[in-house]
Parts: C-alpha cells; sequence; structure tokens
C-alpha cells in the first residue's frame, strides 16, 4: 500500500519511482472526474515568493476542485519578508494556519530549509533554478498520455539546459526508464555536469547538439525551454543566447508522426505560434494536465486518497 500522508516533495528524488507512477495513475482518476470535495476544511497556503502564472493558479485550481481553502500571496511585496522577517519564521507562522504549504522561492534550497522548519509539509513549487518536482510529474503525465509508456523514448531537451529547473527535474525522473537523451543547447547553457552523471550512472545514452534539426528528426518528445533573462547576471550575455532556438512549423517536416512538443512555459519567442495548430503542440494541454497531477498529490500528501 502506498502512502505519501504527510510527506514533503521537494526534489522528484524525494519519491521513487513506484511512488510517482502512483500520483500519475491518480492523476488519471482526477481527469475523468475533476471536481471531488475531499478536501473540505483543509487550508493550503500558497506562498510565492517569485512570479508565477501556470503554477500558482493550477495549484490553486486543484485545491479548489478538491474542495480546499487557500491562503497566502503571489508578491513577496505583499509578505512580511519586505519587513526583514526570515524565511524560518515565515514557514513556522504559517504553517500554524494551515494543513500544506506550497512554496516558490528564488533561491535554490529554500523549499527544503521550509520543509525542515515547518511541522506541515512542503511542496517545492520551485527554487531558483534547482527543481521543479510537480512541473516534472506533470511531464511525466504529459509524455505517458501521448506515448502511451515512459520506457524507450528518445527525449529532446532544447534550450536553457544550464539554469533550467523543470529540465533538471524532467531528466532525473526520465532516468528511471530507458531513455535516450537529445541535449540542445548553447555552449554556455549545456546541461550540468552533476546531472549528466546521472545520465552515465544509469547507464543510459545522451548526445548533444548546438544545433536542434537532428534532435527534433530523432525525437519522441521535444522539450522546449525559454532562455532565462532572470537568471543571467550579465545582460549581454543573455542576448547572446536569446534566440539561440526558434522553432517553427517549418522544421517539422521530418518528424515521427507521433512526436509532442512540450513546453513549461511561458513561451517568448522560441515556438512560433504556427506550430500551436500542428499535431506535434501539446503544451497548453500539458499546463491543463498539470492541476489533474496536482490534485492527485495534495489529496495523497493529505492523507485523503
Amino acid at each position: 500500500m502506498i502512502s505519501l500522508k504527510k510527506r514533503s516533495l521537494i526534489s522528484i528524488t524525494d519519491f521513487n519511482t513506484e511512488e510517482y507512477l502512483h500520483i500519475l495513475s491518480m492523476a488519471k482518476d482526477f481527469e475523468k472526474t475533476p471536481i471531488q470535495n475531499i478536501a473540505e476544511g483543509r487550508v493550503i497556503a500558497t506562498l510565492f515568493f517569485e512570479p508565477s502564472t501556470r503554477t500558482r493558479l493550477s495549484f490553486e485550481s486543484a485545491a479548489n476542485k478538491l474542495g480546499a481553502k487557500i491562503i497566502g500571496f503571489a508578491d513577496v511585496n505583499n509578505s512580511s519578508a519586505t519587513k526583514g522577517e526570515s524565511l524560518s519564521d515565515t514557514i513556522k507562522t504559517v504553517a500554524n494556519y494551515a494543513d500544506l504549504i506550497i512554496m516558490r522561492h528564488s533561491l535554490e534550497g529554500a523549499s527544503r530549509w521550509a520543509s525542515e522548519v515547518a511541522d506541515i509539509p512542503v511542496i517545492n513549487a520551485g527554487d531558483g533554478s534547482n527543481q521543479h518536482p510537480t512541473q516534472c510529474l506533470l511531464d511525466l503525465y504529459s509524455i505517458k498520455k501521448t506515448q502511451k509508456t515512459l520506457d524507450n523514448l528518445h527525449v529532446a531537451m532544447v534550450g536553457d539546459l544550464k539554469y533550467g529547473r523543470t529540465v533538471h527535474s524532467l531528466v532525473e525522473a526520465m532516468c528511471n526508464f530507458n531513455t535516450t537523451f537529445h541535449l540542445v543547447s548553447p555552449e554556455s547553457l549545456k546541461l550540468p555536469s552533476a546531472v549528466k552523471i546521472l545520465i552515465k550512472e544509469r547507464k543510459l545514452t545522451y548526445f548533444q547538439y548546438t544545433e536542434m534539426q537532428e534532435a527534433l528528426d530523432k525525437a519522441d518528445i521535444v522539450y522546449m525551454t525559454r532562455v532565462q533573462r532572470e537568471r543571467f547576471v550579465d545582460i549581454q550575455d543573455y542576448e547572446r543566447v536569446k534566440n539561440a532556438y526558434l522553432l517553427d512549423k517549418s522544421m517539422l517536416n521530418n518528424v515521427k508522426e507521433n512526436m509532442k512538443i512540450l513546453h513549461p512555459l511561458p513561451r517568448v519567442n522560441e515556438i512560433n505560434k504556427d506550430v500551436d495548430n500542428t499535431t506535434h503542440a501539446y503544451y497548453f494541454q500539458q499546463a491543463l494536465n498539470g492541476v489533474y497531477v496536482r490534485q492527485a498529490l495534495i489529496a495523497s500528501i493529505l492523507g485523503l486518497k
């Protein structure tokens, strides 16, 4: 019997493969029946110290569909952090008011620290360029839904592989399956060595490219990412690579028939709008899948299912 009750989720590695496959199975049930008032009387705190649209709103949508109440803030300027309150004090205080904390923060490790000082579970909604485990779970759900499997796939990661926390989490998760990785990035934005070492330790294969087309034609899944301006200290470094990869419809002529394009969003201009109406575009459905996955995660951690 799998139980995630009162468990925090900070990194995708906090759950084993069986546990996150269990979440994906539950998400499938929530997709069939989204409105389930099983969390009535529960309070969920959403603490977003860093801007978010899809992650925050999909968590709040998921909580509402479960019947929970939501408290929190979507702007650090509306919190006592502006008065100098420490993260520890904020978390300890909010833990008095809620049954679960969902937190996004710009500092790597902030969510782990929060989970250590809180006496209620914490879900990491993104910490700096480190991890984004719930995005990873919805990515896995999207991959499995479109490809009917998570095994033996060719996955192309394109764009900002250095700072892209969604990429780091997804590579770690897909290392549990027989995945071949195609890593497309500028030299300055390559996947960190620590993540590539994990691929090697699992005896899996990866290829690195600076051009996108060859990887597109081999892939079952193309995971596009934007180059994140907010992660660059030197704006000139950003300007050099911001338009490194621009995907348009003309580049899809020789791709696999069932290839799907994912993107954690927001996009800037890395996917042309002429791709949106092709059979390969899946990024808006991917965002919707996040509601079902987050419903499953909240229900599991609160011990409701």
